[in-house]
């Protein structure tokens, strides 16, 4: 069983009813394997808590059909159902064919589309938009619609009514305006999802929620109308570990794709997993990863932590290899500004970051690889993507080295990006393993003495 859930634009309300799908169908005693369309970090945090495995990102970006099949049908491996949620729009992508839209990833999946409407201050016309949507695409299959923002009962008879006259389409369910089933932060990671009580109680109220107003039978049924994928490869147990890889992974530190740990660990390595906030000095590693997320939240107790942030400078003097993508570019810098304050970085590299009101940075990123370096191949082209407030500044340019041409994107200056620095290779481009398996193998390597 698969199902796609999508809509006309942002902000209609996909995360919150997929994760109340979710939880209403794990109390039904169903095992549920989410996804997310696109790069993302933060809806696939939640999706992850609420279903219980981790959630995988599809992105034809990254990955050919193919591959992309293999990958969803891996993933799906003792679940029973697939639960994909959309990014933007159903047709957005990056082009005028749509190539890369959640659509693009229905039709390769060959999967039904649940259409959320946000039906704020709207009646017949919603029907208007279900049938444009309808008719936009043949290789595109909208088998039922869910209501969001419905105000009373006689507002949902009329949308009811008119949707399903005017396309023919089931209206599965209709959600009321209520704020009991709002999720309250959407940046999982910031409260520690075992710390905070809030947290759980909006699912359950969510997954409460959905249950009420969904109808949950038509829905599955729905799902279960397409034939099954061919299995995918089961995934490999990791080899003995060769080499012991440091991962900050805490409150400051969150933003990892699980493809890129689980690539790390099939290439050698064993992961010890580093508190930034807390722990005051580094394990027994040979190399270390430190992924995005919001340093700048956590600048106060970052700086505190003044022996690891030694620890980690003095590591880099010494050769060990680190791989960082942009809140750990931002950590190895000297200076963080953040809201007028200067906070004290691990000072490893040579320059200084500040915060921006606007996104510096936003979208797919393409890099051409120019410099040497044991990470990447000269000639390759590396697909990626980034979202960052923070810049770099007062770089010292004699004393680095630039991995990156930026062909898409803007990385640290719009020309370059990938500061290389003795072993250290820092950047603002987050990269997803499973599109250049090199990275995960040359790191390992590096990191055992043999890169």
């Amino acid at each position: 069983m698969r199902l796609v859930i999508a809509a006309p634009h942002g902000r209609s309300g996909k995360t919150t009813i997929t994760l109340g799908l979710i939880v209403a169908l794990r109390q039904r005693g169903l095992v549920v394997q989410p996804f997310k369309k696109g790069p993302d970090f933060i809806d696939p945090g939640w999706l992850t808590l609420a279903a219980g495995r981790p959630c995988r990102n599809l992105d034809l970006f990254f990955l050919p059909p193919e591959k992309l099949l293999q990958h969803f049908s891996t993933s799906c491996r003792g679940a029973d159902m697939g639960l994909i949620e959309g990014a933007m729009g159903l047709f957005d992508g990056l082009d005028l064919e749509g190539s890369n839209s959640t659509a693009a990833l229905a039709r390769t999946l060959n999967c039904p589309v649940i259409l959320i409407i946000n039906a704020l201050r709207m009646t017949r016309s919603a029907a208007a938009m279900v049938q444009g949507f309808q008719n936009f695409d043949p290789g595109v299959k909208i088998a039922g619609v869910i209501l969001n923002q419905v105000a009373r009962p006689r507002h949902e008879d009329m949308l009811r009514r008119s949707i399903e006259h005017y396309t023919g389409l089931p209206v599965l369910g209709a959600m009321p305006k209520k704020k009991d089933y709002v999720i309250p932060d959407r940046h999982l990671g910031l409260v520690p999802a075992a710390e905070n009580e809030d947290i759980h109680a909006a699912l359950a109220a969510t997954g409460t929620a959905v249950a009420a107003n969904v109808d949950l039978d038509a829905l599955l049924a729905i799902a279960s109308q397409v034939p099954d994928l061919p299995p995918g490869p089961e995934h490999r147990q990791p080899p003995s570990p060769r080499v012991r890889l440091g991962i900050f992974r805490d409150r400051a530190f969150t933003f990892y794709y699980p493809e890129n740990l689980e690539a790390l660990e099939q290439a050698g390595a064993e992961i010890s997993l580093v508190n930034s906030l807390e722990d005051e000095k580094l394990p027994d590693i040979e190399g270390l990863y430190i992924g995005g997320g919001f340093p700048e939240v956590f600048a106060a107790r970052l700086e505190a932590n003044v022996s690891l942030r030694r620890a980690v400078k003095r590591a880099i003097v010494e050769g060990m290899p680190v791989y960082a993508e942009c809140g750990g570019l931002m950590y190895l810098a000297r200076r963080l500004n953040y809201q007028g304050r200067w906070y004290e970085m691990s000072g490893a590299l040579p320059f200084d970051v500040t915060m921006s009101s606007r996104p510096q940075g936003h979208g797919y990123t393409t890099m051409m690889v120019e410099g040497e370096s044991p990470f990447f191949s000269r000639g390759s082209l590396i697909k990626g993507h980034e979202f960052h407030h923070s810049r770099v500044i007062n770089l010292d340019r004699q004393a680095v080295d630039f991995l990156y041409r930026v062909k898409r994107g803007f990385g640290i200056d719009g020309r370059v990006d990938g500061i290389l620095y003795n072993n250290v290779l820092a950047g603002y481009n987050h990269l997803y393993a499973l599109t250049h398996p090199e990275w995960a193998a040359n790191l390992v390597g590096l990191a055992s003495g043999k890169g």
